[in-house]
């Protein structure tokens, strides 16, 4: 009898286990140091929780997900996570370099530093810096170099189960396919140096009246396509501000062009008044016909054109690229 009692215990502890491991729900937990909010949203395509954080950086919250990936964000920071119902997360974050410092504990935690690995090694691998002047040759060796990179970290992650690792594998093809896109992308527009730029006409100017290419013959011009939507784009507004008083008066125009939609109009011009930003501020009224010119998919970016309208650099680096925006510059001499 005492058998029996001890085996029945033994099932009772067995299923008690089994049912805390299935629990239907993640749990996040943990620490956040230096936070731009006094919360943390967990999104996929829409916020779908949001976390109080206490004074002190501590956190712990539960949800119910779908299997997948999600980002979760401290204001306009965010990093990649991955939920499955039964995880048991506990992270620690600097928010001051969120998506570097960000580590996890816990049930799950192998699966989400992969995804925090992955995340960087995408960041690196879209940085157009380590493709743009690279011949075809070049190109192929550097993309071997990162298949390396992203399949040596799924091959030395513990725990991923043969579901997980098939969705990245297909994941890492469809990252190659988009690399490959950009590099012949950007071929095309290292192939427009020279050409005659394409033109924009009578667009509306902030401080009044309108204003064309043709306008600014005679002074080289760096181009800002923007718009007040794009977080990115205000990124750069502190270092083009600082970089519009350090070429004051030679010979070159800063020209910032809003590619916002009609229904955000008010909002670019209260934006260029109250953030008092500097240069040429104009307005495309939506006419696409500048952008396209310019293969324009994503935004900022920024042009550099000759004196004559000619292309210098239909990509060129960005105010917070430093050094190799003024070197540019330099050579121009400007």
């Amino acid at each position: 009898m005492k058998k029996v009692i001890y085996i029945l215990s033994i099932v009772i502890v067995f299923v008690s286990c089994k049912k805390e491991a299935s629990k239907g729900y993640v749990t996040l937990s943990g620490t956040i140091t230096n936070q731009n909010s006094d919360s943390l949203m967990i999104a996929q395509r829409a916020i779908i929780k949001t976390i109080k954080v206490n004074p002190d950086g501590t956190f712990s919250d539960t949800l119910k997900v779908e299997t997948g990936n999600y980002m979760i964000f401290d204001g306009s920071k965010n990093a990649p996570i991955y939920l499955k119902n039964g995880y048991d997360l506990k992270m620690t974050i600097d928010a001051k370099k969120f998506n570097k410092t960000i580590t996890f504990k816990g049930k799950g935690e192998d699966a989400n530093n992969y995804i925090v690995k992955k995340a960087l090694l995408i960041e690196n691998a879209f940085d157009e810096n380590n493709f743009k002047n690279l011949d075809q040759k070049g190109f192929d060796i550097k993309l071997k170099a990162v298949k390396t990179d992203f399949e040596t970290l799924l091959i030395n992650t513990k725990n991923l189960d043969t579901t997980f690792i098939s969705d990245e594998q297909d994941q890492h093809k469809g990252i190659y396919q988009r690399i490959i896109a950009n590099y012949k992308k950007n071929q095309d527009l290292l192939a427009m140096k020279g050409d005659k730029s394409p033109k924009f006409v009578d667009y509306e100017n902030h401080a009044g009246g309108a204003t064309s290419l043709e306008d600014l013959k005679g002074k080289y011009v760096y181009i800002d396509l923007w718009a007040t939507w794009c977080g990115p784009c205000k990124t750069e507004i502190p270092y083009l501000k600082t970089l519009e008083k350090e070429y004051h008066g030679k010979n070159i125009e800063f020209v910032s062009i809003s590619l916002d939609r009609q229904s955000a109009y008010n909002t670019w011009k209260t934006m260029v008044k109250e953030k008092e930003l500097s240069g040429i501020q104009l307005y495309a009224k939506e006419d696409k016909t500048f952008s396209s010119g310019y293969k324009v998919a994503d935004i900022p970016r920024f042009i550099v054109i000759d004196p004559n309208g000619n292309i210098v650099d239909a990509d060129a680096p960005r105010p917070s690229d430093g050094d190799k925006l003024k070197n540019l510059f330099s050579t121009l001499n400007i």
